[in-house]
């Protein structure tokens, strides 16, 4: 089942939640619609068409929120599905320093990799085998790393996680679609 992006009041990006969820918010009056989905929910009396994109009508104070966990979805998302050493896609995590060196799992110490790669450098450091990276791993942040790490992705939440996530972050969501090009019917350019 497809899932819905939760807005607070304010428009900041709150979380993910499943589409039966995002329905009974509002139908509850909870949440208001701002983007349909296009599919259509049926019950005995009636057919109402389910929200990709709601917001809250009551503004929700979030307590502090820690850092982004390390999940393998979120890990995947931040490195774009592919192997930091080659480029090809990534199908495994790997340690920069090898845990049994005393490298620890953190965001700043793990990246994706492709499975030949992760077997090639085993429990080795790169400057064993004379590897660089293009940049060094670092810590998603942002309100917008909440709703990326999940995994789930519709194009229609770009325009709302844009104000809190960089143009690179926002390419992991969906890519970006240009504006329609409005073309004059053949009669009214003659």
């Amino acid at each position: 089942m497809p899932h819905v992006l939760v807005l607070n009041a304010s428009y900041e990006p709150l979380g993910v939640v499943s589409m039966r969820r995002a329905l009974v918010l509002v139908l509850d009056k909870k949440a208001v619609s701002l983007e349909d989905s296009g599919v259509l929910m049926h019950s005995a009396t009636s057919a109402v068409s389910a929200p990709s994109v709601v917001r809250l009508t009551r503004f929700v104070r979030v307590p502090f929120r820690g850092p982004v966990p390390l999940t393998r979805r979120a890990l995947f998302a931040r490195d774009g599905g592919r192997c930091v050493y080659c480029g090809g896609v990534a199908t495994s995590v790997d340690h920069v320093v090898p845990r049994s060196r005393g490298g620890q799992h953190r965001w700043d110490n793990v990246v994706a990799a492709c499975r030949r790669c992760n077997h090639v450098k085993a429990d080795r450091h790169l400057a064993d085998l004379g590897w660089r990276m293009k940049r060094p791993p670092a810590p998603p942040s942002g309100l917008a790393w909440r709703i990326i790490g999940t995994g789930h992705r519709d194009p229609r939440w770009r325009p709302y996680l844009e104000p809190y996530g960089s143009r690179e972050e926002m390419s992991h969501v969906a890519p970006e679609v240009p504006p329609p090009v409005w073309e004059a019917p053949a009669e009214l350019s003659a």
